[in-house]
């Protein structure tokens, strides 16, 4: 009875609020994007929504191809999602990272145009909360999820090893997403383990005692303009393993090899349920700036998505 009573009540506020139903009984934009990871979420992080159109009883696929692009890197992306009852999610993703700069480390064996790819496996389940049905409430949907991530460095991969990095890892992350329907808005925490380095672009850890996990928080805010239209930000923490062994090889203090927190301005437009596209200003900050003269990395992202 207080199940059908909460229904009944998070009905009312679907038919009042700005979120639109998608055919499927899903409201559209709220399974999220596909995140440059693969998961379902922002662009730049996971939220705790399972990707694709499906929602209880149903199987969905999603698949997205996205490009960045800043003042001295490029990054491709093509990832694709299976959502199962609304409650569980396996992506894959394959990052292909155009690391031009690197041609300044010829003398250490580096290709000039060498590209990094990245491999990724992510799983997530939702383990407490409706992001729909506990829209009435301050509960919200809660998610786990893993992303083991194997990167191809090429000519890059000798360097790595110097570094001490690893070319495998796996974060694990726990993800708080919170609708509220009525003032078509949805904001989101992530809490996530990881060694990555630059996502795992430039490998996991690090040497000088750099090889631990740590906790990086994550959040997302996302509001509605009209029920096909939402606009939102998100930052990303980084763990920064690398600096420290920058620091050791270039000078003390130098930053060869900082790594910035990442954060973005993003609009979503999702013309129909199978549809969406997403453009964000970006701002990464510095990525191995001892080959770019220090210079933080802005730029443009976009991504198309279908969904079913």
């Amino acid at each position: 009875m207080r199940l059908l009573t909460t229904a009944l009540a998070a009905t009312s506020l679907i038919l009042c609020s700005p979120w639109a139903l998608a055919e499927t009984g899903k409201l559209l934009l709220t399974g999220g994007v596909s995140s440059i990871d693969g998961a379902a979420g922002g662009g730049l992080t996971p939220w705790a929504v399972v990707g694709s159109n499906a929602t209880e009883r149903e199987i969905g696929v999603s698949a997205a191809l996205t490009r960045v692009h800043t003042q001295d890197y490029g990054l491709n992306v093509a990832g694709a999602v299976l959502g199962i009852h609304d409650r569980f999610e396996l992506s894959l993703a394959q990052q292909d990272f155009n690391a031009g700069p690197t041609s300044a480390l010829a003398a250490f064996g580096v290709t000039p145009g060498q590209h990094i790819k990245m491999d990724i496996f992510g799983a997530k389940v939702r383990v407490a909360g409706d992001a729909v049905l506990n829209s009435d409430s301050w509960m919200p949907q809660i998610a786990v999820g893993l992303q083991h991530k194997r990167v191809h460095a090429g000519s890059m991969e000798p360097v790595l090893t110097a570094l001490g990095a690893k070319t495998t890892g796996t974060d694990v992350y726990l993800s708080a997403t919170k609708l509220f329907l009525g003032q078509g808005l949805l904001v989101n925490g992530t809490l996530r383990a990881t060694k990555a380095n630059q996502n795992g672009l430039l490998g996991f850890g690090g040497a000088l005692g750099q090889d631990k996990y740590r906790l990086m928080p994550e959040f997302s805010v996302a509001y509605l303009l009209r029920k096909d239209i939402a606009i939102g930000a998100e930052v990303r923490f980084k763990p920064n393993n690398l600096e420290p062994v920058g620091n050791a090889v270039f000078g003390a203090n130098s930053g060869a090899l900082r790594e910035d927190n990442w954060q973005d301005l993003f609009i979503a437009w999702a013309p129909s349920k199978h549809f969406s596209l997403t453009l964000a200003y970006v701002d990464l900050g510095r990525i191995a700036p001892a080959l770019v003269s220090g210079r933080k990395q802005t730029g443009g992202y976009v991504s198309a998505q279908i969904a079913f």
